[in-house]
């Protein structure tokens, strides 16, 4: 590429430690919050922070937020060498014209000088030598000439290639998408793999060792949706508009269902605690049985018990109490924290559950799929942790959110887009991980409908989520339905105090927007074991019941009660009371009294030294329907409470890197400009006759000499402070670096060329 209107280069090269020294105060304080690992720790001088902005980790690091357009930029800069030489905006703008408006490559390039990638003005811009290694593409792709692929020629030529091609394309598109192999050499017989794929068009020859794999044909092979890789301009979004209101009450009937649910596993693991596998994770058989316990799926128990660890509900260790089969293990089981969320109102559980998520470095998505070992990834494993993954929730829900309210798109959409936004990035925004995140945020009422809840949108931006899905929750009932054939139904989220009492006589058939209850001879038994009464079971019906009782059910809470409670444990350990005689003597030749070792004291009582518990449970299931009492005669309610154990303190996995304010870097700048005045001459350094030279000078002495290969003699201060004086054979000079060989160890050797203070050619 040839500029041939203004000059490629210009005579004095602009030099990036006199270039940041130029700016003004506010230019570096929005380019250190950019880039915030400049400022640890913080900088001595204005010399030190260019240094770092050249350093390859930095630049890498900062260029994960740059676009397709920006990265395109820093190719086309680095195809020109703009890291030895000056390149014009005009020779930048002759390769990207027909690509992208000035305006927009103007934009790309404030992006890259607010971040110091990029440095000088419209006649002359520069790069760090490092700035290349940022594209994550091959080099000089830009210049290629333009494909005619499309998505059906792929398919198609796909589809005729043998499985040897086949494997070899995977491989590619698994790994690096260059491949080195001798049969990309001319003359190759045509049969061979490599030449097959080159003339189906499915392989690009680089020369005659290196073939590639075209960017369109990995994302077919890899099942991502397929755009233009050398586009400019940001995917267009199709999107679909609906009402934000019937979002809104999707997401709240979502919320509901997962505080119901989250409650029916905190009860399976109250009852019985699941064993931990050595490696910390929930096993699939100990999975099933939660399955099992609640009636759920495999995945949704996946990642509810993700979400009860994340919000510190659940957690392993040694339960209290200890179970009976105890192994010495650690075990699943609720946490202290637990019993106050059972008692919280549905939108502040809903609010501890999706705050969790948002913020957790995991991702549940990857249970039950297979780890490098081919083993299942399993639950509450280290497998599922991902660092990067609460960073990946928001840019996802973030691009949802720009849609505006009540927008959804598709998962490909937005994969597509979020690709471009972050190429450097495309393997985390695949199809697959995009719709599993919307898919998680849809089972938490963030997203509804594929669109962004209210409630969703205040919890991505700090707001009161927990009132806005309050106000999106429909508003709490006092009566059910009761229907002759013993069920009832509650049309709307019932009153809290209603809703215990419902849920303590009455068993949950279907759940939704209406919620479907039994009522049996068990659930009825279960009522009057914690001690309420037959007539205060005909109250609650009588008053909450929009619909008459149905005689069936004022005849079973009859014949239930009149059952219940001739039969009396107590503690003895524990004793067993009837009044009447004949009832008791049954019992007595029943297998539960060889069991329990019961023995009669009288007519009408017999005593056992089981526990009280055990005497109920086994007279139950023998048929009976004992009630336990205290010592005053009262029934008492004898429910199990569950186990409990302590929740541990999570291991720090992954810590947000805190980014100084503005005041902060403001203090920070007028440091540094502080320490180069003192120094004399912002930075530069001490030639041999003890004269001072810029930086600028420095540098292009340094390239000299390492162009023509002369030595130099160098002042150094290490980092212990040590000030040394050497002569060496520069290397290269990049990234805040200088690459010698030093005669005196025989080896190259890596200065930090702020810590230099002088340079003088060896004659």
């Amino acid at each position: 590429m040839t500029d041939t209107t203004v000059p490629r280069h210009t005579d004095t090269p602009p030099d990036l430690p006199q270039w940041i020294a130029a700016r003004s105060d506010a230019e570096l304080i929005k380019a250190m919050s950019l880039r915030p690992d400049l400022t640890a720790p913080p900088p001595a001088s204005l010399a030190v922070l260019a240094g770092r902005a050249e350093q390859r980790r930095s630049i890498l690091h900062t260029a994960d937020t740059l676009d397709t357009l920006a990265l395109t930029v820093l190719e086309i800069l680095a195809i020109e060498e703009a890291y030895e030489r000056p390149v014009t905006r005009t020779a930048l703008l002759a390769v990207v014209a027909k690509r992208a408006p000035a305006k927009s490559v103007d934009k790309a390039l404030a992006q890259l000088r607010e971040r110091l990638l990029v440095w000088g003005d419209a006649s002359g811009l520069r790069i760090s030598a490092a700035a290349a290694d940022a594209v994550p593409w091959r080099i000089g792709r830009a210049l290629d000439p333009v494909d005619n692929l499309t998505e059906s020629h792929i398919t198609a030529a796909l589809a005729e290639i043998g499985e040897g091609e086949r494997n070899l394309l995977d491989t590619l598109a698994r790994s690096s998408p260059t491949g080195r192999t001798r049969d990309a050499a001319p003359g190759t017989p045509p049969d061979r793999p490599v030449q097959k794929l080159l003339a189906a068009g499915l392989l690009i020859w680089l020369d005659e060792q290196t073939v590639e794999l075209p960017v369109q044909v990995g994302q077919i092979l890899r099942g991502e949706p397929m755009s233009d890789p050398r586009s400019l301009a940001e995917p267009k979004l199709t999107t679909k508009t609906q009402s934000l209101t019937d979002v809104d009450a999707a997401a709240a009937g979502e919320a509901l269902e997962l505080g119901r649910h989250c409650v029916l596993i905190i009860e399976a693991l109250s009852s019985s605690p699941a064993p931990a596998l050595k490696a910390g994770g929930l096993g699939v058989r100990e999975l099933r049985k939660i399955t099992k316990a609640t009636g759920l799926d495999d995945d949704r128990v996946s990642i509810l018990v993700e979400l009860l660890a994340a919000a510190h509900l659940i957690s392993s260790g040694t339960p209290d109490p200890v179970p009976a089969a105890d192994t010495g293990d650690d075990y699943w089981a609720p946490t202290p924290a637990v019993d106050a969320w059972l008692t919280a109102a549905p939108a502040a559980r809903w609010h501890t559950l999706a705050s969790a998520w948002l913020e957790v470095p995991r991702a549940p998505w990857v249970i039950g799929m297979r780890d490098p070992n081919d083993k299942p990834i399993a639950a509450l494993s280290e497998e599922v942790r991902s660092p990067a993954a609460p960073r990946d929730r928001r840019m996802i829900l973030e691009l949802l959110t720009e849609l505006g309210s009540g927008h959804s798109a598709q998962p490909a959409d937005l994969a597509r887009i979020l690709a471009w936004r972050r190429p450097r990035w495309s393997g985390r925004f695949g199809v697959t991980p995009v719709g599993h995140v919307i898919a998680e945020a849809t089972a938490l009422g963030i997203v509804a409908r594929g669109a962004m809840s209210t409630p969703g949108r205040s919890l991505l931006h700090d707001g009161n989520a927990e009132a806005d899905m309050r106000a999106a929750l429909p508003e709490p009932i006092d009566y059910v339905l009761v229907q002759a054939d013993l069920t009832l139904v509650a049309p709307g989220p019932l009153e809290p105090d209603l809703q215990d009492r419902i849920a303590l006589v009455a068993d949950v058939e279907s759940a939704g927007a209406a919620t479907m209850y039994r009522i049996s001879d068990a659930s009825l038994r279960r009522a009057l074991d914690v001690g309420l009464s037959a007539s205060e079971l005909h109250a609650l019906f009588a008053t909450h019941s929009r619909t008459p009782v149905p005689q069936a059910l004022t005849y079973l809470i009859d014949d239930v009660a009149r059952r219940h409670g001739r039969l009396r444990a107590g503690v003895a350990a524990s004793f067993v009371r009837c009044e009447d005689p004949a009832l008791l003597a049954e019992v007595m030749a029943s297998p539960a009294a060889e069991s329990l070792a019961l023995r009669a004291l009288a007519p009408t009582v017999a005593i056992s030294q089981a526990p009280l518990a055990e005497v109920l449970t086994l007279l139950a299931g023998a048929g009976f329907a004992p009630a336990g009492e205290d010592s005053s005669g009262t029934i008492v309610d004898l429910r199990a409470r569950g186990s409990r154990v302590s929740a541990r303190r999570p291991r720090q996995t992954f810590r947000t890197p805190a980014v100084p304010t503005d005041e902060q870097l403001g203090s920070l700048v007028r440091g540094m400009r502080a320490a180069d005045r003192a120094a004399g001459n912002g930075g530069a350094v001490v030639r041999a006759d003890g004269s001072r030279a810029s930086s600028t000078a420095t540098m292009t002495l340094l390239q000299t000499a390492a162009k023509v290969k002369r030595s130099v003699s160098i002042g150094y201060v290490d980092a212990q402070g040590v000030a040394t004086h050497r002569i060496v054979d520069p290397i290269s000079i990049g990234g805040g670096q200088l690459d010698a060989f030093d005669p005196a160890t025989g080896g190259v050797r890596r200065f930090t060329l702020h810590r230099i203070t002088s340079v003088a050619l060896v004659e």
